[in-house]
């Protein structure tokens, strides 16, 4: 048998992928198996977004993109 690099290769591909699939098997079963264990977080609801605050900085950070790229120029 000859000494074939794409073969070999080809084949540790493949077992370093199985490899990686069981892997995240096993972690996925052992933080299953833990998950009852963790106490419970405290029901604070998440953030709301607000929509205008989002907006009014993005707007500042095109700005200061725009004069940063001296776009804008003195007259």
């Amino acid at each position: 048998m000859g000494n074939d690099p794409k073969g070999a290769a080809a084949i540790a591909a493949v077992l370093q992928y199985v490899k990686t699939e069981e892997e995240a098997i096993a972690m996925h079963s052992a933080m299953a198996a833990a998950a009852p264990q963790m106490p419970a977080v405290a029901g604070q609801p998440a953030p709301a977004i607000k929509p205008w605050g989002v907006s009014g900085r993005q707007a500042q950070m095109q700005m200061r993109n725009l004069m940063q790229m001296r776009t804008f120029r003195k007259l």
